[in-house]
């Protein structure tokens, strides 16, 4: 039996950090430190979790200890890209949250980094990964239950939380914009789903229609993507009503030649109770399934891709392309829009 994965955690300021280390000792992994900048409206929540995990005084007590494999980083997203360069030039492999960078700039810093050092850079898109619908779902996909896969559909609002927000998520440059930011999601599950390496942007747009008095916060963005595989529509936003019992009415469908997956992940509005509720309709089934015994696989796959340098969690030039186009579909909203 393998020893523990020994991991750490660098960058606390997004609360997506519970999740990557939940699960991280979920699988039987070792959490050995952490350390933050200052002290994020998240570290509250973190100590609660984790009371028993120390906290050290300065990043590089982490970085050089030979004994420690993985970084997780949930830093302010601007600094995500430094933090795991950082981390790599150290012989760590990296999880990060999302998004990993905000500009195409640090993008292409990752990538020299990457491939300079021969570590991993995975980003642990929760919104796929951390979703038991959606593992279901890629299973009936393989299966052939909806034939082609020629289009999805993704939503994601969420809910502002304002009281809780630190001044960062109200800073056009500290998060990267909607787009790089909340639809990262999104465009990696039109990549997975269609089988497609690469896509264009063919329109973005972002907006703020319900917060004039804060001019960084984009609350509204739309992608359109096209790949020799297929079509994708994005849309995201920060306007889930207060009424909604959780943060947000996430849907994706996915649009096959034999028929579509209809994911509702984290509540069903005025019908079944619960979560991750997923409706397929082919031409011989049209039923709901429950998916609450469906694993989350990226976790052990990338524990085994650390122990024996593979890429079973996620290519890393899917965690590339993915950064790639949400930070090029930024750039083209907010230069106006429309692509080729």
């Amino acid at each position: 039996m393998s020893a523990p994965i020994r991991f750490a955690a660098i960058g606390l300021d997004h609360r997506h950090i519970y999740g990557q280390a939940e699960h991280m000792l979920a699988i039987g992994e070792e959490f050995v430190g952490w350390w933050t900048e200052g002290e994020p409206t998240t570290l509250e929540g973190f100590l609660k979790r984790f009371p028993d995990i120390p906290r050290v005084a300065e990043r590089a007590t982490l970085l050089d200890d030979p004994s420690i494999d993985l970084i997780l980083i949930a830093d302010v997203p601007v600094r995500r890209a430094d933090r795991a360069i950082e981390a790599m030039a150290h012989g760590k492999d990296v999880m990060t949250d999302k998004p990993g960078c905000t500009t195409l700039a640090q993008l292409d810093a990752l990538r020299r980094s990457v491939a300079d050092t021969g570590r991993i850079w995975s980003i642990d898109f929760s919104e796929r990964f951390e979703v038991p619908s959606v593992t279901r779902a890629a299973e009936l996909v393989a299966a052939g239950a909806i034939g082609k896969v020629v289009q999805t559909v993704g939503l994601g609002p969420h809910r502002l939380n304002r009281a809780t927000r630190p001044s960062w998520f109200f800073d056009r440059e500290a998060y990267g914009g909607i787009l790089c930011d909340i639809a990262s999601h999104q465009v990696d599950q039109f990549l997975f789903f269609t089988g497609s390496e690469d896509a264009e942007v063919a329109h973005a747009a972002v907006a703020n229609h319900a917060n004039p008095g804060d001019p960084g916060l984009q609350d509204f963005g739309e992608i359109v993507l096209r790949s020799a595989n297929g079509h994708g529509y994005i849309r995201v936003d920060w306007y889930t009503p207060d009424a909604l019992p959780t943060w947000g009415d996430g849907r994706l469908t996915i649009l096959g030649t034999e028929g579509y997956i209809e994911l509702r992940k984290y509540v069903d509005v005025c019908g079944e109770p619960g979560t991750d509720h997923l409706i397929l309709v082919n031409n011989a089934r049209c039923e709901r399934f429950d998916c609450a015994d469906a694993d989350l696989p990226y976790f052990e796959r990338l524990a085994a891709d650390i122990r024996n340098r593979t890429e079973t969690a996620m290519p890393q030039r899917h965690a590339f392309k993915v950064t790639e186009l949400a930070l090029k579909a930024q750039q083209l909203a907010e230069a106006g829009g429309r692509g080729q």
